[in-house]
């Protein structure tokens, strides 16, 4: 309260000492605050106007000046704030608010603010961080792994950035999340991205003939990079056509490693599907077979006896550490045990 009355009592102004000294063309009968008002009304509708002839002005230049399209819309923000920020000033001015009255009064109540505005603070540094460390840009497209979703850089703020993901859908992220957390960019420098193929085929399989046949399939989709000068990653260069390598050999068959290109990163489950579709379809008819887990059971001296049954309802198998369980109550089909016979011989 002390604080708001200071506020109060330093910024008000006397009726009979106007800042804005009344026009000569103004009627009498029009009130004072009429005339304020007029007045703050045209420099917030003449801010509107400069700033949209400063933007049309200054886009072109700007643009050329900055070679990210990120930068160039914060830099035209930035004007227009400006130009805004003038207005206000202008507009308090003419409802007589001086800036050095309040200036103590603004300060008593930072720390409060500055406890609110904390986290759009920070998302506003994050922002200044983001454009100078240029981990993507406005149209590139990006995967966040911690959300399984990919989606193309609509908008980069100070404050935010906007993904317009796969799904049709808008994502709109503090830049605060955004740097706290692993940023795939597919597009950033080259827009060709690599994918791996691994299949298990058997050790009686044709090896020669399963890569050749791999390394085909992926030639024969639309979309897989079929050759050409090498692909540099770093220091390495790849080779930019698909080929298959032995990974390893296995328990249950030997791992064959396809590695191929894809031109555009926009359909990389598309392009995958595909390829591995004629994979499938190379390997019929050849003598070539996909590996899978064998499992053999043996049974030793100490595993006890199996009881092995057939009869109209099928198969019984049963045993507990090698002993065979009784019928249960309705189930015997004979008649009712003795219960003085029990070594299945006549008693004495």
């Amino acid at each position: 309260m002390g604080a708001a009355a200071f506020l109060v009592q330093n910024t008000s102004v006397s009726v009979e000492d106007p800042v804005v000294p009344r026009p000569d063309f103004v009627p009498d009968w029009v009130r004072a605050w009429m005339v304020d008002l007029a007045g703050a009304l045209f420099v917030v509708v003449l801010a509107w106007l400069v700033s949209r002839l400063a933007v049309r002005v200054f886009s072109r230049p700007i643009a050329q000046y900055f070679s990210r399209q990120s930068l160039s819309r914060v830099a035209l923000g930035g004007i227009r704030g400006v130009i805004y920020l003038f207005a206000l000033l202008t507009v308090l001015r003419i409802y007589g608010l001086d800036l050095s009255s309040i200036a103590l009064s603004v300060t008593v109540f930072t720390a409060v603010l500055g406890v609110v505005l904390a986290p759009i603070v920070g998302s506003f540094i994050s922002g200044v961080f983001l454009l100078a460390d240029q981990p993507y840009e406005i149209g590139d497209m990006i995967e966040l792994p911690d959300r399984d979703t990919r989606g193309y850089v609509d908008d980069i703020t100070l404050r935010y950035t906007k993904i317009f993901t796969l799904d049709n859908t808008f994502l709109v992220i503090p830049n605060g999340e955004m740097r706290s957390r692993d940023v795939v960019n597919y597009s950033a420098e080259d827009s060709r991205v690599r994918r791996t193929l691994e299949v298990l085929v058997t050790y009686e399989s044709d090896i020669g003939k399963a890569r050749q046949r791999m390394a085909e399939s992926a030639r024969a989709v639309e979309g897989v990079v079929t050759g050409g000068p090498t692909i540099r990653v770093g220091a390495a260069r790849y080779p930019a056509g698909p080929e298959c390598l032995v990974g390893s050999f296995a328990d249950s068959g030997v791992l064959l490693r396809l590695r191929y290109w894809v031109s555009e990163p926009y359909r990389l489950e598309t392009v995958q599907s595909k390829v591995q579709t004629r994979v499938w379809d190379a390997f019929e008819g050849d003598a070539i077979e996909i590996a899978y887990p064998h499992s053999q059971v043996v049974f030793g001296e100490n595993s006890g006896e199996l009881q092995v049954s057939a009869g109209e309802s099928g198969a019984d198998l049963s045993g507990s550490e090698g002993r065979p369980h009784g019928p249960t109550d309705g189930d015997s089909t004979g008649p009712p045990a003795d219960p003085e016979r029990t070594d299945g011989g006549d008693t004495t």
